[in-house]
């Protein structure tokens, strides 16, 4: 196939065959079946003649499945799993998580608005993000969350009056920067001093001395994330180490904590990346979580939802200059922007299986939107394709659907939801009229 799954995906029990010999059985719910690509047992031709495309599809079993695994991982010691909704914010998803038991991280009112709908239980919703306003603080207060994870000594100052004006105790974590390097991409680091991001450690013991003296702020936790798709270990354990010894020095200051928040970031597999596993990662968690009797509180998105989603597109024109050959799909920048934002790789293949052997073609596929960054991958081989094949965008499941826009009043696209052999429609493609509904005119 030529992609690789990210943590939870290809891990499996072991089997024992005759003789004594040990193998993982690996299940795949995206796989080649009778010559066409499947999304568990679905047909994904089906769903483009159904829906049209682009769209987005995602696997049920597949983050079930992620999600099960990151559970199990951490059964040895009490924790909550909050999915990070920005990774993919369609309530259909947070649904059936919430229906396993997760918990949801949000970072907006928007986002918190999303998770009850959804059906997440308040008391498991956690509230990032360095700008929250008045307004979101209020409505987070009046909803009962879990806890803030507040960014900054100006905000604990501003819940403090917002908690006082509705008459509840705010329950916070100080988000700690314990300027910690990672290995990712410079706009998804955050765990550094130079970081908009969190408190550093030797202030954030004096948020945590005026939170204490509050009248209305109560501290339950810490909380720290120092980057998204990290794939080693090193940096994880160097944080929860730093937040484990700020915790021995707020109990001695007589100021206890109940949840340590580790955040997400866990990365997955987009071409060769070998991340860790939810078991290694569980494991070195573990120690430092007993040592200091707290509730680990995980923040995953891409981890759980990445690898179950992909972007499906349809083939418009070969374009051949005396450079360069350009395969222009009607999916673009707008629908996935990661490649263009971030020159992220992400595998396409074609939806009809491509015989073994076939030739390929060296090509750039890109969208029809008005920018030269307009781009899904740049210089890749792939099989030959022609006008009106399908291809599929792999591991497109996070901060894809999220993050599209209607640039050059283009609609936003379908989402689908599979699962087994049946699928359904979680987003619909609006009209032109509906994509300007919020809009007023003059001659209105």
């Amino acid at each position: 196939m030529g992609w690789r799954f990210g943590p939870g995906e290809s891990l499996f029990p072991w089997i024992l065959f005759p003789g004594g010999v040990f193998f993982r059985v690996i299940m795949r719910y995206f796989d080649y079946s009778n010559g066409n690509l499947y999304c568990e047992s679905v047909p994904i031709a089906n769903v483009a003649d159904a829906v049209g495309t682009p769209f987005y599809l995602y696997s049920q079993r597949t983050f079930l499945r992620h999600y099960r695994r990151l559970d199990e991982a951490f059964g040895g010691i009490e924790h909550i799993i909050c999915f990070a909704i920005k990774a993919n914010s369609n309530i259909a998803i947070s649904r059936v998580l919430a229906r396993e038991g997760a918990g949801a991280e949000v970072v907006s009112g928007g986002e918190l608005y999303r998770a009850l709908r959804a059906g997440v239980p308040s008391e498991r919703i956690v509230f990032n993000g360095n700008g929250k306003t008045e307004g979101e603080l209020k409505y987070g207060l009046e909803s009962g969350i879990l806890m803030f994870c507040v960014d900054s000594e100006q905000e604990l100052g501003l819940l403090d009056s917002v908690a006082g004006r509705v008459g509840r105790k705010a329950p916070v974590a100080v988000r700690v920067n314990p300027d910690i390097p990672v290995e990712t991409h410079p706009h998804v680091a955050t765990g550094l001093k130079e970081s908009k991001f969190g408190v550093a450690l030797d202030r954030a013991m004096g948020c945590y001395e005026f939170a204490a003296g509050a009248d209305n702020l109560e501290v339950v936790g810490i909380h720290s994330h120092i980057g998204s798709q990290l794939l080693d270990l090193a940096p994880f354990r160097d944080s929860v180490s730093k937040l484990t010894e700020a915790i021995r020095q707020l109990r001695s200051r007589r100021i206890d904590v109940r949840y340590i928040d580790l955040g997400g970031g866990l990365g997955i597999t987009y071409e060769d990346e070998e991340p860790p596993s939810y078991e290694d990662y569980a494991d070195m968690v573990a120690g430092y979580a007993r040592e200091v009797g707290c509730v680990v509180v995980l923040e995953p998105g891409r981890s759980i939802i990445g690898n179950a989603g992909i972007l499906v597109t349809r083939v418009l024109h070969v374009k051949r200059s005396d450079v360069k050959t350009f395969v222009v799909v009607d999916a673009a920048m707008n629908d996935l922007v990661r490649p263009a934002m971030y020159g992220a790789y992400h595998e396409i293949v074609p939806v009809a299986e491509p015989d073994d052997g076939a030739p390929k073609m060296r090509a750039d596929v890109v969208g029809g939107i008005c920018e030269s960054g307009d781009f899904l991958a740049r210089n890749r081989d792939i099989p030959l394709v022609e006008s009106g094949d399908l291809l599929a965008v792999m591991s497109a499941g996070a901060y894809g659907a999220a993050m599209s826009s209607m640039y050059n009043s283009r609609p936003l696209i379908p989402e689908v939801l599979v699962s087994e052999d049946t699928f359904k429609l979680i987003r619909k493609r609006p009209s032109y009229e509906e994509m300007i509904s919020l809009e007023i005119s003059d001659d209105e």
